[in-house]
């Protein structure tokens, strides 16, 4: 289970074949605290977004896009190496990363995605 989002937005909106997932951060359903640490937030996002697919019969399969944003660059390593835990890098989604100035909750990174419905 994803934890309730902290705005007036969905988790997950179908359109065109596609459902746009919106960013995720590394924080368990139940909790209000992050995890601690790039690669913990990481595990943890990309564990959130398995579950909003889910509630759309969809799994990790099914993602063809993913965006996810740094806190800081020299973070790449870990969350790549996080990243590879869950994506085949011979079957792996297109994905652009990049570091922002910020995010929700000062979390170290966030992961939004595109997911195919057929």
């Amino acid at each position: 289970m994803a934890p309730e989002p902290i705005g007036p937005y969905s988790q997950g909106v179908a359109s065109s074949g596609f459902v746009f997932l919106s960013g995720q951060v590394g924080r368990k359903h139940d909790a209000t605290e992050l995890e601690n640490g790039v690669a913990a937030q990481t595990r943890q996002a990309i564990l959130n977004m398995k579950a909003v697919l889910a509630e759309k019969n969809l799994t990790l399969d099914d993602v063809v896009k993913t965006t996810v944003f740094l806190a800081d660059m020299n973070d790449f390593a870990e969350m790549n190496g996080v990243y590879a835990e869950f994506f085949d890098e011979n079957t792996a989604p297109a994905r652009s990363t990049v570091q922002v100035a910020g995010l929700p909750l000062a979390a170290d990174m966030e992961i939004e995605a595109i997911a195919s419905l057929g």
